[in-house]
């Protein structure tokens, strides 16, 4: 580590955020090291724990990022008066799909494996998530009581299984599976039919 700096002028922890998607989007979370990335920024290998106590920290801190950045364009769709529910779940359904693949890296840590079940997601991440989530929730069940969504299902058995299959479609992208977004366009046509279906 001769002649890397201690010290870092700027800051490093957006620094650090952002190399490590890059590093990600390269080699896959199993490529990425808290000292790899010390070695790529050109500081100490020490530095990089000032801001973030080990790898995990590191990988929910971007997912939190990720959850912030969806919660801005959720809220855009949940302040709406929608006139037409599958005109606004079309439109909702589209937005989710170009988040997911346009941030590929925080969508893969929002809702992946590497934090939920082979990390430990912290408690800020658990909130953010439940939050967003819960807003979703909460904007079903007021559809519902003004008649544009079937009261016959819960809310939220309604959000889970709707919020669920554009997750699915996602996956389907940005795993290379399908590859024709016209194809998942239109499933995502289908999709709206069968949860804004009133009768």
């Amino acid at each position: 580590m001769a002649g890397k700096s201690n010290y870092h002028h700027g800051d490093l922890r957006q620094e650090l955020l952002t190399e490590a998607q890059v590093v990600i989007a390269e080699k896959g979370v199993e490529g990425l090291s808290m000292r790899g990335l010390a070695d790529r920024l050109e500081v100490s290998r020490t530095a990089p724990y000032h801001h973030f106590k080990d790898k995990n920290e590191l990988l929910c801190a971007i997912a939190e990022d990720g959850f912030r950045r969806w919660q801005v364009t959720l809220n855009s769709f949940l302040n709406q008066t929608p006139e037409s529910i599958e005109v606004w779940f079309e439109s909702f359904a589209r937005a989710y799909l170009d988040f997911a693949t346009e941030s590929a890296e925080h969508y893969d840590l929002m809702f992946g494996r590497p934090i939920w079940k082979q990390g430990k997601p912290t408690e800020s991440l658990k909130q953010l998530s439940y939050d967003a989530f819960q807003s979703y929730v909460d904007f079903v069940h007021q559809c519902q009581h003004q008649g544009l969504i079937s009261e016959d299902q819960s809310s939220l058995r309604l959000a889970q299984v709707s919020w669920g299959t554009l997750h699915g479609l996602c996956r389907f992208i940005n795993d290379g599976i399908y590859l024709d977004r016209d194809s998942v366009k239109d499933m995502c046509k289908s999709s709206v039919k069968l949860f804004t279906a009133c009768e």
